[in-house]
């Protein structure tokens, strides 16, 4: 399952070698969600943990990844783990500080034939 999302970059952590075979890199990200934001950590494995390098915490992202499940037998009990696991890092361009909205932008013109005593044209 891929999904993406967008968010403000929380935290990096260091690259973790947790077996010979197998490394992955954590990261947190805020997400705005209703009223409350919320912090989702995600991870990079194998050689997609420098995709984080180029991005620094408080930057805008956007992330695409995927939902992964398994099971996980211990005791005569079976422990379900979901990760979320990161496949592509983004940045996102901040929006510009002039927008057409803006002060600068002039008042749209008069209407054509003169004053029309508050009534329209129509």
């Amino acid at each position: 399952m891929s999904f993406e999302v967008r968010g403000k970059l929380e935290v990096i952590y260091p690259e973790q070698q947790i077996s010979e075979k197998f490394k992955k890199r954590e990261f947190v990200i805020e997400v705005q969600s209703g009223m409350y934001p919320q912090f989702i950590k995600m991870q990079l494995t194998q050689d997609r943990c420098a995709l984080i390098d180029n991005y620094q915490v408080g930057q805008e992202i956007m992330v695409s990844f995927d939902l992964k499940g398994r099971p996980y037998q211990k005791d005569g009990q079976t422990i379900y783990f979901t990760n979320i696991e990161a496949w592509r890092v983004s940045g996102v361009e901040a929006p510009s500080a002039q927008s057409p909205m803006s002060d600068d932008v002039p008042p749209p013109p008069p209407p054509v034939g003169g004053d029309t005593g508050g009534e329209l044209p129509f």
